[in-house]
């Protein structure tokens, strides 16, 4: 069954027409979203239905997949465990003046006062050829907790990713988000060690979600910090949940996207240093993607001998919406795969460069793979 909605993928690969493939974190099932034309639709206001791919900016407006045909397949785990890319300094070594420049600029502007924190990303291109789906197989196999997706739109492009993190998942008007920062190298069995910079740019993008939802929710509550794993990677995690007002989920995705996580603070300062001095467009790199208002049928009677009130059932709308951190966009000739890390006041340049040398690694690891 699986290979059969892999050959439906391929299918719309070869016919030019729109499709996503994606598999949830922990889940053992792969779904597929086929459109059945090449139009490109938009999102106006987050009340639509389809899979959404956002980008950074949204002053470009989301696209919108139709799910014209919506396919889903059991898939089995394989469990390949791959090292870091040997190679992975040299391939990212071209870029690392430019970054160490930029970052250095920006611990400037922090100190200057105009900034508390901001996110810098960088692209790393390289030339090859690749088959997407192939690459996708890799990445399902290698990234079990992780939300994995091929997408695809022959007027827009194709991207490929493994992002470990939550925008937002919404059950009816109950909904659930997250503040994820700090990366470590993941060493067998051992917790990492936090830093104070670290702990302190987790706590910024905690504060800065509690503070922009507050007039936007009727109740609103976050967990205790966490660590937690995704690939080769720690992460501190802090879970925020609530309710949000009734019309309002529009108004909560605007107000999340971007966090300080993959933006900064101030965040129209951040975004304006990051739109004037990256030197690059991020497209849909830190944007968002996921189901959006897709329909749950519920009965409303659990007492399954009172038959005459099981009729009576409700459909509550559900969207899992997650960043688009970990990917790469794939064109017939070229990859460029995106990185990025937080720069605070207490950041040292050399240590934020090996920061993204080490995410870039989620998808080297791929890549290396298909070429074994």
């Amino acid at each position: 069954m699986v290979q059969e909605l892999f050959d439906r993928a391929s299918a719309n690969l070869n016919n030019e027409l729109p499709f996503v493939l994606y598999r949830k974190p922990n889940e053992a099932v792969l779904n597929g979203v086929f459109q059945k034309d090449n139009q490109i639709y938009s999102v106006v206001d987050f009340s639509e239905t389809g899979f959404v791919f956002a980008p950074f900016d949204l002053g470009s407006q989301p696209i919108l997949l139709k799910t014209d045909e919506i396919i889903k397949a059991p898939i089995e785990y394989k469990g390949i465990s791959l090292p870091i890319v040997d190679e992975i300094s040299l391939l990212n070594e071209s870029e690392k003046a430019d970054y160490i420049k930029l970052i250095t600029k920006a611990l400037k502007v922090i100190k200057d006062g105009e900034l508390d924190k901001v996110v810098l990303s960088r692209k790393i291109e390289i030339n090859d050829e690749v088959s997407p789906i192939n690459l996708f197989k890799n990445l399902l196999d290698i990234y079990p907790k992780a939300f994995c997706y091929l997408w695809y739109h022959p007027k827009v492009g194709t991207w490929i990713g493994a992002t470990p993190e939550i925008l937002v998942k919404s059950r009816g008007r109950q909904f659930t988000t997250m503040s994820l920062a700090g990366t470590q190298s993941s060493k067998e069995f051992l917790k990492p060690k936090w830093t104070k910079k670290e702990l302190n740019e987790q706590q910024v993008v905690t504060n800065y979600i509690l503070e922009t939802l507050k007039d936007k929710v009727v109740s609103l509550k976050a967990s205790d910090v966490a660590s937690v794993e995704a690939g080769q990677l720690w992460h501190l995690r802090t879970e925020i949940k609530g309710v949000f007002k009734p019309g309002k989920f529009g108004e909560v995705l605007r107000a999340l996207h971007p966090t300080p996580a993959v933006c900064g603070t101030p965040l129209a300062n951040a975004k304006r240093f990051i739109a004037e001095n990256e030197n690059y467009d991020r497209s849909f790199y830190t944007g968002f993607l996921g189901e959006l208002n897709f329909s749950t049928e519920l009965a409303r009677n659990k007492n399954r001998r009172n038959q005459e009130n099981s009729a009576y059932r409700s459909v509550v709308k559900n969207s899992e919406l997650f960043v688009n951190l970990r990917c790469m966009q794939i064109s017939k000739i070229a990859i460029s795969i995106y990185v990025g890390g937080g720069i605070t006041n207490d950041s040292i340049p050399e240590s934020e460069w090996n920061e993204t040398v080490l995410k870039s690694n989620t998808m080297f690891r791929v890549l290396n793979h298909k070429l074994r």
